[in-house]
């Protein structure tokens, strides 16, 4: 994971320090996410100027998310799965990753309890949050607590302010709603990349095999949230053992109502595959869907034939957007990270 360390609860470490720490849900890892990440390395950076032999960024974040244990009632969809989280984070720098377990134990522990752990286990120096932050037993642990327990424990605490995205504000919640109705262009920019959801490939009924047009049907986690059902031009990614494979693709998310589908499946038609070194078995493979504009929104036709005339058009305008350069980036589809 691009050098970061990690770890599933941070009572297992016992680190010197200092230690720039933030804490957070952090779902979707979103250009605000990003801006707060960034700054924290800029702050250990600085901490080493000043003298400090090291000095390592931190990240803990919950599993399972929190809202999922105190709202069970409500199910809670997800932008991005923990390791997805830890991955996006190291992407922009952060060392360590903490996975801590959640649970209705832990959503009653006090504040100073949990600042306790962090200044133990980590050796805290800084701690970075957003304005809104709060922690501990009924969110009791809001900036004027810590700032407290920062002064008694010998801690600094820095206040990062939110980051504008011009229309759209830059929240994880916002980008849940844009998902939500398939502006997935609208979710990127808030993001800063496309959203992405990636599975194992998984066998499915073969239908589309059987019509010239064969899909990869991939296997996503069950809280992990879908845009809404539609077809989507699309970028897939391929990772095998000596190379990544970044390719342009038409992707439906839905129940494919045609042939009286029940379950909500994402299936990736890749265009021109396979590609070249013949990677053509894509079962049991984790694949990345990248989900770059939304085509149209799921139907029923009268027929088959119908359908299938249907998904080559739709093929044709994927290929048309994804191969534009208005709208294709020059990283997008050729394997540059």
């Amino acid at each position: 994971m691009r050098g970061m360390h990690t770890v599933d609860d941070v009572r297992k470490l016992h680190l010197a320090g200092p230690t720039v720490l933030t804490i957070g849900n952090f779902d979707g890892i979103h250009r605000g996410h990003q801006s707060l990440l960034r700054h924290m390395v800029s702050l250990a950076q600085g901490l080493v100027q000043a003298g400090h032999a090291t000095a390592r960024t931190a990240l803990l974040t919950f599993d399972p998310h929190p809202l999922s244990v105190l709202r069970p009632d409500q199910p809670h969809f997800l932008l991005t799965t923990p390791t997805e989280r830890l991955e996006l984070a190291a992407a922009c720098g952060i060392e360590l990753g903490i996975v801590q377990p959640f649970n209705l134990e832990a959503a009653q522990l006090a504040p100073r309890d949990f600042m306790e752990w962090m200044v133990r286990h980590l050796g805290l120096a800084v701690l970075v949050v957003g304005p809104d932050f709060a922690l501990g037993r009924n969110r009791s642990g809001d900036i004027d607590t810590l700032r407290a327990l920062s002064t008694e424990m010998g801690f600094g605490i820095e206040v990062i302010a939110p980051v504008e995205g011009g229309h759209h504000p830059v929240r994880s919640s916002h980008v849940r709603e844009l998902l939500r109705m398939g502006s997935v262009d609208a979710a990127a920019t808030i993001l800063g990349r496309s959203y992405r959801v990636a599975g194992p490939v998984i066998l499915g009924d073969q239908r589309g095999r059987q019509v010239g047009i064969p899909t990869a049907n991939v296997h996503v986690p069950a809280n992990k949230l879908l845009p809404a059902d539609g077809v989507y031009a699309t970028c897939t990614t391929i990772t095998t053992y000596d190379r990544v494979y970044r390719l342009p693709s038409a992707t439906n998310v839905g129940v494919r109502p045609t042939v009286d589908g029940v379950h909500r499946r994402v299936e990736t038609h890749i265009l021109d595959f396979p590609p070249p070194g013949q990677v053509d078995n894509l079962y049991g493979r984790t694949i990345a869907v990248d989900f770059l504009f939304r085509l149209r929104g799921e139907k029923r036709f009268a027929n088959i034939d119908e359908l299938v005339e249907q998904i080559h058009a739709d093929i044709a305008q994927a290929r048309i957007l994804l191969t534009s350069p208005l709208t294709r980036s020059s990283s997008e589809l050729t394997g540059e990270e």
